[in-house]
């Protein structure tokens, strides 16, 4: 299983961090996590390609997480691909249609299948979990599995640090978590490294790697002191995501 951070960015852009995209690979089977500016130019860079990603997972609809999903479209139509599916929250299938309705000419032009999230689903070859998280609009942290079996990667989507999402992480081998800003920014929706510290560390749960994205330009020159903040709270392995990381996830 192979898990690329395509964009770990946030809403403002810094001109090296894409915005929200993570691409999941198991075999053949390939799911695109969110698709924020920036991440189809990430997917075009992979050995995958957006010729071969037909199945697209939203965590929330906020811009950064979606901004690509019309490019994505008619890149797939013009490199001759028939076929596209979006899943997400409650409002995936409307905000789909909305798109369609401004680029008109995009109508019709590929086979689409929309689909609101209420519980869990197949997608490409992967079984999805969600749980709701704490965030400014209705968003979904995923848990994500090959149908076939093997590791899980948890998605935490945007959201404030609380120990009943960790705890829906739990046994995942990787576990991809909001770390927007640093301690001295005053923040609601988005965790700061000591609140995710204390979440990780008050959670009953069994993690592998934690992984922090969604990185605002103000933790640009202080990912050092970001893990010391939180490492004070919690031991577990935790890295600060970057564009263009791919690493092989494997059982824990």
């Amino acid at each position: 299983m192979r898990l690329t951070f395509l964009g770990t960015g946030s809403a403002m852009p810094t001109g090296h961090r894409a915005q929200s995209g993570y691409l999941v690979e198991s075999g053949d089977d390939a799911l695109l996590v969110d698709c924020g500016s920036g991440v189809l130019d990430a997917l075009a860079r992979t050995d995958r390609g957006y010729e071969g990603v037909d199945t697209v997972l939203l965590t929330h609809h906020h811009l950064d997480h979606v901004s690509d999903l019309d490019v994505l479209l008619k890149a797939r139509w013009l490199a001759g691909e028939t076929d596209l599916t979006i899943a997400g929250p409650p409002g995936t299938q409307s905000l789909v249609e909305d798109l369609l309705s401004v680029h008109e000419y995009m109508q019709d032009r590929l086979d689409l299948t929309l689909r609101d999230v209420d519980g869990p689903v197949s997608l490409a070859g992967f079984d999805v979990e969600h749980v709701e998280t704490r965030h400014s609009m209705q968003c979904f942290a995923y848990r994500v599995t090959p149908a076939t079996g093997g590791p899980t990667i948890a998605f935490s989507g945007d959201s404030e640090a609380f120990p009943d999402l960790v705890e829906f992480a739990d046994g995942a081998a990787v576990f991809v978590h909001d770390c927007s800003f640093p301690d001295d920014v005053d923040v609601s929706n988005h965790p700061t490294p000591s609140a995710l510290g204390e979440a990780l560390a008050g959670a009953d749960a069994d993690l592998g790697r934690v992984y922090l994205t969604h990185l605002y330009p103000h933790t640009e020159g202080r990912h050092e002191e970001m893990l010391s903040s939180l490492g004070d709270r919690y031991d577990g392995d935790v890295r600060f995501a970057e564009d263009g990381l791919s690493i092989t996830v494997d059982e824990r």
